[in-house]
């Protein structure tokens, strides 16, 4: 939900390597460190904020961490509080879960790294139907394309269509922007996009607001 004040929870560990990747910080499973739940919620519970957004990384992958093989439990106990919860996720991987609402951002073929090493890497995991057809199915959800080019609009046509079953009204266009001078260049075009589409137009606050400077 843009413009609510949100507490974000991120986990560690992506398989994709999206070439405009704005958080290849927490690419690797070691980059951030082990808390418990109780400190979780602790920390949670430091900021007067309903909305909890968790996040990556990618949080829907690898269960098999210490974290994530109890994150069904993280989730229930921040639901306890009487929290919102989204889960900001690729659609590459399913965990049975509670949450609010579901974000889910496929990844286009304008994510793909020139690295060869990278590349295949990446077109091997960015795109799974079957997941996102699951996702769409139990849970409530948005859909959000990062938009690199005009180009992108027609793969994004198709991915919906293999998909199938996909309410219009929830998917977002979203400017791919590493700078506040990047957003504002690409906005009006992916305006334009939506206004084509009907799709709606996903803003980058974190961008706009702080030139997506990481936070302390």
């Amino acid at each position: 939900m843009v413009g609510v004040p949100s507490v974000f929870v991120r986990l560690a560990g992506c398989p994709l390597r999206c070439k405009w990747c704005d958080t290849k910080y927490a690419w690797s499973e070691q980059a951030g460190r082990q808390y418990s739940i109780d400190e979780i919620l602790q920390a949670v519970q430091k900021w007067p904020c309903k909305f909890i957004v968790i996040t990556g990384g990618e949080p829907m992958v690898n269960p098999d961490l210490s974290i994530r093989s109890n994150f069904p439990e993280l989730l229930k106990q921040i639901k306890a509080q009487g929290k919102h919860i989204t889960i900001e996720t690729a659609g590459i991987g399913f965990i049975p879960v509670d949450c609010d609402l579901m974000s889910i951002s496929p990844k286009l073929s304008n994510s793909t790294p020139a690295d060869p090493k990278l590349s295949k890497i990446h077109k091997d995991s960015r795109l799974d139907i079957a997941v996102l057809r699951k996702l769409i199915d139990d849970y409530k959800y948005q859909l959000k394309f990062v938009i690199d080019s005009k180009d992108d609009l027609p793969e994004i046509e198709e991915t919906i269509k293999k998909i199938g079953n996909v309410d219009l009204e929830k998917v977002m266009l979203m400017p791919q922007a590493a700078t506040r001078d990047e957003l504002l260049a690409k906005s009006p075009m992916v305006a334009d996009m939506c206004k084509q589409s009907g799709f709606a137009f996903c803003q980058r606050l974190q961008v706009l607001l702080w030139n997506n400077e990481r936070g302390k």
